[in-house]
């Protein structure tokens, strides 16, 4: 059995096995930290309940993880639970039976409070993303709460789930509301929120199951819905990217804000995601090297290549004293993000339809792999950190070969700029 004072210092020291294991404090008997192997870590208090002695099996409560709760934090918690059990309550059981009598809306606050957490893949165990979080909880608030928030937890069957999806596709939780002078709440269904939806409450019911124990099955999983999105394969030809551009020019000319009109430019000209050039930020362009070096993505921590035209383009812009950002907001500190009303008007011009910030994305992943570019090479280029990610490029555009250029920025850049991509020499000619 492992003991140690736990502190900060010993908590950032553990590093996880292949096996969960509990590290027991040496000052306050039953407190104790768990390490699960993927090193994610939660506090746990243990007792056994009156009238004590070995005969009675130990109760174990889990408290909060270390990244929620501070040692003392969590050690006042541990002290009040030991103190309550010593007077012969039963904290662990009156919690659950508490929580087996828990309604929906009750669980989400929880989940936001202690369960939103990655449940599969290499992050499995970690905290989600800040915004990852926020996204989840403000589909689960404006969705979920408003249809199933009064049911009780463990009363929740596969046909109320199933409604719900119907529901939301239907579009009966949509909203737009005004809140404040400056803030609207706007709340959109459809199928593709459903299934989002779907998959968070899915999540949400697996982690009370697992670490609440409240309930024994996960209705979402014998639900009839589709639980997963179709892969989108929408991108644009050298045509369109060339409407775009022109499009693009003409909002320029009747004085549309032009960090609006270089952010999507540089959504064609990266492959970034939306936010990864709305919120960038001058300490994450580096000239020298031809990248970005982004702190903070999807992924992690990731370097995307540059090509020309898009360092052309970042160093035309102008630094704005006092703020880090690339594309600062035109009033407080926070980056620009005006790009939501500009984005329309771009592509109702351009004439455009299903197409959304993200398809630039897919433009550049498949025309990389349309010039002949490796799925290594284009998972690079677009900061994949796994394989399966860059396979949805396996699709080759259709385009004549004749219109591809060296790389699979070049063409891009000449469409958006109006100009005719170059014209492309067969490798058999090239040694000749």
């Amino acid at each position: 059995m492992a003991t140690d004072k736990l502190t900060k210092r010993a908590i950032d020291g553990l590093k996880p096995a292949a096996k969960a294991f509990l590290v027991y404090d040496t000052e306050l008997k039953g407190f104790a930290v768990r390490v699960a192997p993927t090193g994610a870590m939660t506090w746990q208090v243990e007792y056994r309940p009156y009238p004590g002695g070995r005969e009675v099996a130990k109760r174990r409560m889990a408290l909060g993880a270390t990244t929620a709760l501070s040692p003392d934090e969590a050690r006042r918690k541990a002290r009040d639970i030991l103190s309550a059990a010593a007077k012969g309550e039963d904290p662990a059981k009156d919690r659950g039976e508490k929580r087996r009598e828990m309604k929906v809306s009750a669980l989400v606050d929880l989940y936001e409070k202690e369960g939103c957490y990655v449940l599969r893949g290499k992050r499995q165990g970690e905290p989600m993303k800040p915004k990852t979080k926020a996204y989840t909880v403000a589909r689960l608030r404006n969705h979920v709460v408003p249809l199933l928030g009064n049911r009780r937890v463990t009363e929740v069957t596969a046909s109320d789930i199933e409604r719900m999806v119907r529901d939301i596709t239907a579009g009966k939780t949509a909203k737009d509301e005004k809140q404040g002078k400056r803030r609207r709440i706007i709340v959109r269904g459809g199928d593709g929120a459903a299934r989002k939806v779907a998959r968070d409450v899915s999540a949400m019911f697996t982690w009370a199951i697992r670490s609440l124990k409240i309930v024994t099955t996960n209705p979402c999983e014998t639900a009839a819905i589709r639980k997963t999105d179709n892969r989108r394969t929408r991108y644009l030809s050298l045509d369109e990217v060339e409407r775009l551009g022109k499009a693009l020019e003409v909002l320029q000319s009747e004085g549309v804000n032009p960090k609006a009109l270089d952010i999507t430019r540089l959504w064609a000209l990266t492959g970034c995601r939306r936010d990864e050039i709305a919120a960038l930020k001058w300490s994450e362009v580096d000239f020298e090297h031809s990248c970005l070096r982004l702190a903070e993505t999807k992924t992690g921590a990731s370097i995307r290549p540059l090509a020309a035209p898009a360092l052309a383009l970042l160093s035309s812009i102008g630094k704005e004293a006092g703020s880090p950002y690339v594309f600062p907001a035109t009033s407080g500190e926070a980056h620009f993000q005006g790009t939501k009303r500009v984005w329309p008007k771009a592509v109702a011009l351009a004439k455009l339809s299903g197409v959304t910030p993200h398809t630039l994305r897919h433009t550049l992943g498949s025309a990389a792999v349309s010039i002949g570019e490796t799925l290594v090479m284009t998972g690079a280029i677009l900061g994949h950190s796994e394989m399966r990610s860059t396979q949805i490029y396996a699709h080759v555009q259709q385009d004549p070969a004749a219109r591809a250029a060296a790389r699979a920025v070049k063409p891009i850049a000449a469409a958006l700029s109006g100009k005719k991509p170059a014209k492309v020499v067969p490798m058999k000619r090239r040694g000749a």
